[in-house]
């Protein structure tokens, strides 16, 4: 029990993205065979895009991370904690990993550019050597992601507690 935070890498799939060495319809055949999807699929209602869908994969997560959990409330939210999944784009992970680099480079700086949080089983407000840790692997990961991810994909976060 208490904070999970989530980050999502989505992408919409179809025919039209892959060559001959990558058959996107094949992996969909066998996904939809494999899940009770198949179920609900008529191909003679969904038109000529049959084969597609979107590919969603969890690219980050956190636990008790309540200043990268608060940051995405206060930025991505509107400022409502809801346990929602919202949309993050490009923009504000490059933000949030600036704001991350900002407080490592001087930590004085936490409370006024990434300040801690509490709330239900939100773990330590205290900027110790944890806080500073779970900055250090956010730049990492948004780093890798920003670097890798072309703009076919799209990003969400979600927390729960």
């Amino acid at each position: 029990m208490g904070l999970d935070q989530y980050l999502y890498a989505r992408r919409y799939m179809s025919n039209s993205d892959f060559g001959v060495e990558q058959n996107w319809s094949d992996l969909y055949n066998k996904v939809a065979a494999a899940t009770d999807i198949k179920d609900i699929l008529n191909p003679e209602l969904q038109g000529d895009d049959f084969n597609s869908g979107f590919v969603t994969f969890k690219v980050g997560y956190w636990r008790k991370e309540n200043a990268i959990h608060n940051w995405f409330v206060l930025n991505c939210q509107d400022g409502n904690d809801d346990c929602g999944e919202h949309w993050v784009d490009r923009e504000q992970l490059a933000k949030l990993k600036e704001a991350c680099d900002e407080v490592l480079a001087d930590p004085t700086k936490a409370d006024e550019i990434l300040p801690t949080t509490d709330g239900f089983f939100f773990g330590s407000t205290d900027y110790d050597e944890w806080y500073l840790e779970g900055l250090k692997r956010t730049s990492k990961l948004i780093g890798h992601l920003l670097e890798r991810a072309d703009d076919n994909w799209n990003f969400a976060y979600h927390s729960s507690w």
